[in-house]
């Protein structure tokens, strides 16, 4: 099949999918979810072993709770995920509440670009789309997925409201050029990564491989950087979280420098987790990579 053709399959199956109504989407999402949740025991474990490490005190109870909360977090981003082609600043404040728009606007005044860094919390894929239509598009750094035909699905709903999505392999050319242009940059900095694409910093007390990138860039760039989250409410509404621009800590020290941003950037990230549990992926492996791979 030509590229031309997948692509109209692809605006198809889009379309088709945000036709349904979005309570049937969620209750078909969630259904599967559960399903994978019952039949995948691996992840549900992984999910139960990485809660009790991070939430110690917390019952067992408490723990299948959020676990299950997580899978949920999961179906419902699916279920909107074929709504977002369609988003404009009218159905997007129908959708949520905003705070901190303003420190945006005022961080991009400075002509320097600016560094959103957040976790696949929420609705992350939202939370992109919102960005790109409430302050300004920009580059989206990602993982591609293994799957070509969802990589392509993902990609085109991605890049339709105007972010460019660019595999993290090769993103950081056009993540440079975006913040020359006085553009914006998102980057998911919670997955796991090998020693070599990153540091170890404390994460629910546990240490936690974590991509360098984002602190690295700041301190060459001296660009403004600000946390983003989507959270969900409880009548299913949205607040999109603009936090306050970072204190990015320079001393004569590089590598603690890139260290000691990197921890603050991922404490951060552990804050609203800790607000929000049953938000976050749990069932991802983020502590994979152990110190003693690490040491160099």
């Amino acid at each position: 099949m030509g590229v031309e053709h997948r692509d109209i399959m692809i605006r198809v199956v889009v379309r088709s999918f945000s036709l349904i109504p979005l309570f049937l989407r969620k209750a078909f999402f969630i259904g599967l979810w559960r399903l994978f949740y019952h039949a995948s025991q691996r992840h549900r474990f992984i999910a139960f072993y990485n809660l009790k490490r991070a939430f110690p005190d917390k019952s067992m109870a408490e723990i299948v709770r959020i676990a299950q909360g997580a899978y949920r977090n999961l179906a419902i981003v699916c279920a909107e995920f074929f709504d977002l082609s369609k988003m404009n600043k009218s159905r997007l404040n129908a959708l949520l509440d905003t705070e901190g728009l303003e420190r945006a606007q005022q961080a991009l005044g400075k002509k320097k670009g600016l560094l959103f860094f957040s976790a696949h919390f929420g609705n992350w894929e939202l939370m992109a789309v919102a960005v790109a239509v409430l302050i300004a598009p920009g580059v989206a750094v990602y993982r591609p997925l293994d799957n070509p035909w969802l990589e392509r699905l993902v990609r085109y709903v991605r890049a339709v409201t105007g972010n460019i999505p660019v595999p993290k392999q090769r993103a950081m050319l056009q993540m440079f050029r975006c913040l020359a242009r006085n553009g914006t940059v998102g980057v998911l900095i919670d997955q796991n990564v090998s020693w070599k694409e990153g540091v170890f910093v404390d994460f629910f007390g546990r240490p936690a491989c974590t991509t360098d990138g984002l602190a690295q860039m700041a301190l060459k760039l001296e660009t403004p950087v600000m946390p983003a989250f989507m959270v969900r409410k409880p009548d299913g509404r949205y607040r999109l979280i603009i936090g306050e621009e970072v204190n990015i800590i320079r001393t004569e020290d590089w590598d603690a420098d890139v260290r000691s941003n990197t921890q603050m950037f991922t404490g951060m990230i552990e804050e609203m987790i800790r607000q929000y549990p049953d938000q976050w992926l749990w069932l991802h492996q983020r502590w994979k990579t152990k110190m003693y791979q690490g040491i160099r």
